[in-house]
């Protein structure tokens, strides 16, 4: 019988950080919980940042998972942006990788490409896509780009023990 596995996905944002925790067991997916971590926009930044560490480490003792994904950075015109969502990437990936759980990084083109088919869905799609393979997500956005990361790292770890 093959052991349940709960993949702790998150999609990093400094104003939304969407999370997703799913259960594997073999190939079965089921959706454990979802939502948003908002951090007060009107805070300092180091402030933010704490915010949103300390909301990854909550869902980690309430969820309790033995593996976490997050979005890898993408490329973005703009400096400051990229700058900013790599030190809310930090914040959220420093919980998981402090609690000892291995931290799978994706591009947004594998995620969507994991869940949809096509790396070039919008976050409709991957909304749609979501509701399919998670009997009673409603999660939209945020939340559902977090459960598809979840998903994505399920398919690849799934692939990987295969391979070995």
């Amino acid at each position: 019988m093959t052991r349940a596995i709960r993949i702790l996905g998150i999609d990093p944002g400094l104003n939304a950080t969407g999370w997703g925790v799913i259960e594997q067991a073999g190939s079965r997916l089921s959706l454990i919980g979802h939502g948003v971590i908002k951090a007060p926009a009107k805070d300092a930044m180091a402030r933010r940042l704490c915010f949103i560490h300390d909301a990854v480490e909550a869902l980690l003792d309430e969820h309790q998972p033995q593996e976490a994904a997050i979005e890898d950075q993408f490329v973005s015109a703009n400096p400051g942006t990229a700058l900013k969502l790599g030190q809310a990437r930090a914040a959220a990936m420093l919980a998981p990788a402090r609690a000892g759980l291995p931290v799978g990084e994706y591009a947004p083109r594998l995620v969507k490409k994991a869940v949809v088919g096509t790396g070039g869905a919008d976050k409709a799609q991957v909304a749609a896509m979501i509701a399919v393979l998670l009997p009673g997500a409603t999660a939209a956005a945020d939340d559902a780009d977090a459960l598809a990361i979840a998903i994505c790292h399920a398919n690849h770890r799934s692939a990987q023990r295969l391979a070995s």
